[in-house]
């Protein structure tokens, strides 16, 4: 399946059909965890966790067996290395039918913590539950993607950026960064905000934060940043499969941001 089409097709599930993975695809989903890179070269340290015999659970999740989570070592970039990494375990368990949400508000998080051993250091941002969709999505689960607009996103042109954030960009002039773009366009985040701003100058893009009402520092981690970095690797990804690889660059390129936008990373075409 391409690339886009796995985007387009892959929704967030609440309700899963209360039947547990095989051993077998757990493991082949662990083992390809574990060989997930992030361009920050950040490590992540990958748990499975049976919610039968640990009693982990959420409140807007019905029938899952099993639950996936990652902690890391707090460092800068933590949030959009941690980001990136997982949605790439959730694009690929898309791509082998299972199914996926990003949980991080709507969880008993001490319980999580405390099963993970999380240390001193570490942060344990989100975790997903793993199982095969029902074959009807609860009452609860409809009213909850209804509320955050959960199939609408953002116009091209209020995401992406021609040189300065003056000139929206449309699919028209994107020419072949089009199909890249659009894959960003449709990246999930919490509560559906879609907080990035790219702007595109010189062989490069450029990733800014948009900052959502509620969504402000002194955490423990930025949710938002976490967004940003589940952009970066629709991006990655996107640009891989279009043959225009690209890498990592943190110089600020020193746009103006009238609307408070906060440079994040730069992706420059190799």
């Amino acid at each position: 399946m391409a690339f886009i089409d796995t985007v387009r097709s892959r929704r967030s599930v609440r309700t899963f059909d209360g039947k547990a993975l095989a051993e077998d695809e757990l493991s082949e989903l662990l083992d390809y965890c574990r060989g997930i890179g992030n361009p920050y070269g950040l490590p992540l340290e990958w748990l499975l966790f049976d919610s039968g015999k640990t009693g982990l659970s959420s409140p807007v999740i019905v029938g899952e067996k099993t639950y996936i989570t990652a902690k890391m070592k707090r460092a800068p970039h933590a949030e959009e290395a941690f980001g990136y990494t997982f949605e790439r375990m959730v694009l690929h368990a898309a791509e082998k039918g299972i199914g996926t949400t990003w949980i991080a508000g709507t969880m008993d998080r001490k319980a999580f913590e405390k099963a993970a051993g999380l240390g001193d250091g570490e942060i344990l941002p989100c975790v997903s539950p793993l199982g095969r969709p029902a074959a009807k999505m609860s009452l609860r689960e409809i009213m909850m993607r209804k509320g955050i607009s959960a199939d609408t996103r953002f116009s091209f042109e209020k995401l992406f950026f021609a040189g300065s954030f003056d000139r929206p960009l449309t699919k028209e002039d994107a020419g072949d960064l089009a199909g890249i773009l659009e894959a960003v366009r449709l990246a999930p985040s919490a509560c559906n905000y879609q907080p990035w701003r790219l702007v595109t100058a010189d062989g490069a893009v450029h990733f800014f934060l948009k900052r959502s009402k509620g969504f402000g520092e002194g955490r423990v981690f930025d949710t938002q940043k976490i967004d940003i970095g589940i952009a970066m690797c629709h991006f990655a990804l996107a640009a891989e499969e279009a043959g225009r690889p690209v890498s990592l660059s943190l110089e600020d390129p020193g746009l103006e941001t009238p609307d408070g936008e906060i440079y994040v990373a730069t992706y420059r075409f190799d």
